[in-house]
């Protein structure tokens, strides 16, 4: 039996369990997903320990994703993010990546959106604004990213790269009149009603995703709808990161369907 897992702290509230182990259970695997909390002072015993007992594959959450970084032999991508959320123990020395990225792109490219050439507004510059931001540009977007603190925005897009530029939040009715996509890559929406966009910026020819996923039909995307855009909710990037961890591990194409039902069943 394979055996992979999260490690995190806490990880009771996460829905990888389900989503990961609807795959196995559709492709007849003869794997599961179990969930480790180790102490922070803890996580390099425990990447050491997983990779001694045997485990194939760890995915990697709050507050543990930069810390694995210095315990792994990260991937460009994952060293350019500044994180790793997925480590695969296949070879000599733990792998790790960063599933993020993907999961953001594949959210908005299975719905149709083209990347290439378009001009997309990232709110939040934290740890996923990192790895959306780097999603965004090397899909061929060039990238605003707006932030309640300009100084991170601005260290941001000199992360990035050319493609992207650093605006304060203030800025955002001025940066989505031409933008084509509007992604949300904070917290806000998250514990109350209420979003990180004024209403009155967002326009019909914008696709709007959300990376709140917890409720899943927040402010943003009901403001968005009301104006005619295109909404993707957060479970779409969750999803999607999911299924390029299980990709990496197994070498199979994900049963995306199984993944999502499971997923969506869980919120």
């Amino acid at each position: 039996m394979d055996v992979y897992g999260l490690v995190g702290n806490p990880v009771g509230h996460s829905l990888s369990p389900p989503m990961h182990e609807a795959a196995y259970d559709e492709l007849g695997l003869d794997a599961r997903y179990v969930t480790f909390e180790p102490a922070e002072s803890d996580i390099a015993d425990a990447v050491a320990g997983a990779d001694a007992l045997g485990i194939s594959g760890l995915n990697v959450t709050i507050p543990f994703k930069q810390d694995v970084l210095d315990l792994v032999d990260p991937d460009p991508l994952a060293e350019r993010i500044g994180a790793v959320n997925t480590i695969d123990f296949a070879g000599d020395t733990p792998r790790g990546y960063n599933t993020d990225a993907g999961g953001a792109r594949r959210a908005l490219t299975s719905h149709g959106v083209e990347l290439a050439d378009a001009t997309a507004v990232l709110v939040g510059a934290g740890g996923a604004g990192r790895a959306i931001a780097c999603a965004l540009a090397d899909a061929g977007a060039s990238v605003r990213i707006a932030n309640r603190t300009v100084e991170t925005a601005e260290s941001l897009a000199a992360d990035v790269g050319d493609a992207a530029s650093a605006h304060a939040l203030d800025a955002l009715p001025e940066l989505l009149a031409d933008a084509d996509v509007l992604v949300n890559a904070t917290s806000v929406g998250m514990d109350e009603d209420a979003s990180p966009v004024p209403a009155d910026a967002l326009h019909a020819d914008l696709t709007v995703m959300d990376a709140v996923y917890s409720p899943l039909d927040t402010r943003l995307l009901r403001d968005a709808r009301e104006v005619g855009a295109e909404t993707i909710d957060g479970a779409w990037m969750l999803l999607y990161q999911g299924v390029e961890a299980f990709e990496r591990w197994t070498g199979r194409d994900a049963p995306v369907d199984a993944m999502n039902a499971a997923l969506r069943a869980g919120l």
